[in-house]
């Protein structure tokens, strides 16, 4: 993915599938100089990590 894409997915008011290695994620944030988003697991929302945004998948 990138970063204009998960900026637009961050801010949508709608709920777009995204995924990070297989699993379902949210992203909280996105750091337009580092290229990482912040994200939480949609099934382990207390697990937060920081993760590089081009291996984010916007599912179909």
């Amino acid at each position: 993915m990138n970063i204009g894409r998960a900026k637009e997915i961050l801010e949508s008011a709608d709920v777009i599938a995204v995924s990070y290695e297989g699993d379902s994620v949210i992203i909280q944030n996105v750091d337009e100089a580092t290229k990482i988003a912040r994200i939480y697991y949609r099934n382990n929302p207390e697990t937060e990590k920081d993760v590089p945004v081009l291996h984010l998948i916007e599912e179909s």
